[in-house]
């Protein structure tokens, strides 16, 4: 017994006719698509540098900001402790009594 579509000629897509299942038409290895995708992953690894740098960016002048204020409000505190010790010493109590009496509840 002989299979009839094993024989038949082949039509424009490739298939032969009669045949129902879905075969490639592109025989080569690969294709086009897979010409495209180290293509496509390069562009998505230059598009996640580029935004890594960008927050880096965002970050380093976050921070040197943030130190400024430190090393600012840090001499102010100390030149305050200095001027009244007593008056600091009654505010740390204070401040800590509140911070204590919110964690407990």
């Amino acid at each position: 017994m002989t299979d009839p579509t094993r024989d038949a000629p082949l039509s424009a897509s490739g298939r032969a006719a009669g045949r129902d299942d879905a075969t490639p038409a592109d025989p080569s290895p690969g294709g086009a698509s897979a010409s495209a995708a180290p293509v496509a992953v390069h562009r998505m690894a230059q598009a996640a540098h580029e935004a890594v740098d960008r927050l880096e960016q965002a970050l380093g002048t976050g921070s040197e900001r943030m130190m400024d204020w430190q090393q600012e409000y840090g001499e102010l505190a100390r030149d305050q402790v200095r001027a009244s010790p007593l008056a600091a010493v009654g505010i740390a109590f204070g401040v800590g009594l509140i911070v204590s009496r919110l964690f407990i509840r």
